[in-house]
């Protein structure tokens, strides 16, 4: 009994004394945002086909991240994204770690890479809706174009290069990015992607290898610089992708996407353009590029915007889209805005010419 006694108080002891020491770790901290809006839809629709007039569009993302800098100068950090929308059903979007210090920065596991992280931004209306990256998408696609009931598939019309054009969907595939430091406001980066069909791999073991039609390794590069010239703030840039097919079926052909970019900045306005390139992955029909420029006017708590995006693809049997934006968007509080925006897409495909008027008003709310 005594041997028992004394055992406890071991084991008790040795977890007062490993408690402290297992909370040396990183703190978690909690962020993300959400975006809301009624959209106001008016648009052209196949036989037997309707559309929403009015309906509700919402993003919402919760953010975990942790960082702390250790004695020698090198900073460590996690971050993991989870969509909490309706069907996401928390799943995790992205979920990486990070290491940086005086020599730059390197990011490992589910996270947008250089080509990505480094591309230059046309102004836009409501950076939602017509930015970089789209999150919020009034017109329904699928009765515009006439894919079949019950299909429901987001369709986005931006001009990220996060890989997810063509089939090679390499936005969050495990990867190693390298981001340089910022030498006189030239920064460069690479990434390395071993598989792109990788995501949470924990017992799985490694990927499946040389499977027809699918895209194995992928590598990127990109550059930005920023500067003033003649009291011009400017940021240009241009980033490459390759995505390689293990095993190539007819007519396919490895994934390649570049993109070029200026921004530029006198005072309160803003002009930019935007021009990338990709070949869909594919030996025929290998054409898709998109243009975009775009203009904003900043007045205090105000920011009016205004873009044009052209998308032409030889894939679907060949389609270009043209989509007019305007908008405001108005800081209510920090990290809080309202935002207001009309857009006019049309698109000309061998079934026809459609088109589609949009309103939207919502709100984004950082936390």
């Amino acid at each position: 009994m005594k041997k028992l006694l004394l055992s406890s108080v071991a084991v008790l002891g040795l977890a007062a004394v490993a408690t402290p020491a297992s909370a040396q770790g990183l703190e978690l901290d909690l962020g993300g945002h959400y975006k809301g809006y009624v959209a106001l839809n008016d648009q052209d629709e196949a036989a037997g086909r309707e559309a929403r007039d009015v309906d509700w569009l919402q993003e919402t993302e919760l953010h975990f991240s942790g960082e702390t800098t250790l004695d020698n100068g090198l900073t460590v950090g996690v971050h993991v994204e989870a969509e909490v929308d309706g069907d996401d059903a928390f799943a995790v979007d992205e979920s990486y770690a990070y290491f940086a210090g005086t020599w730059g920065r390197v990011n490992a596991g589910n996270e947008d890479g250089a080509a990505y992280l480094l591309q230059v931004a046309a102004p836009s209306a409501d950076s939602n809706v017509d930015g970089i990256r789209q999150f919020v998408n009034p017109v329904n696609y699928d009765v515009l174009t006439g894919v079949p009931a019950g299909t429901v598939g987001a369709t986005a019309l931006d001009y990220a290069n996060d890989g997810a054009v063509g089939g090679a969907s390499t936005g969050d595939a495990n990867k190693l990015t390298y981001l340089s430091p910022i030498f006189g406001g030239l920064q460069a980066g690479f990434s390395y992607t071993p598989d792109v069909a990788s995501g949470f791999r924990d017992l799985d073991g490694v990927s499946e290898d040389d499977v027809v039609g699918a895209f194995g390794s992928q590598y990127e590069a990109a550059a930005r610089y920023e500067g003033v010239f003649n009291n011009v703030g400017f940021i240009a840039g241009a980033g490459y992708t390759v995505a390689e097919r293990e095993a190539e079926a007819a007519g396919q052909d490895d994934f390649e996407e570049w993109n070029v970019g200026l921004d530029l900045d006198l005072g309160a306005f803003g002009l930019g353009a935007v021009y990338t390139e990709n070949n869909n992955g594919l030996d025929t029909t290998d054409e898709n590029e998109t243009f975009v420029i775009g203009a904003d006017y900043t007045t205090g708590a105000f920011k009016l915007g205004a873009s044009y995006l052209n998308n032409e693809t030889d894939a679907a049997a060949g389609i270009e889209t043209d989509r007019y934006t305007g908008g405001v968007v108005y800081s209510y509080g920090p990290g809080m805005s309202f935002r207001g925006s009309i857009s006019y897409v049309e698109a000309d495909s061998a079934a026809g010419d459609v088109d589609a008027t949009s309103v939207l008003l919502g709100t984004q709310i950082n936390f």
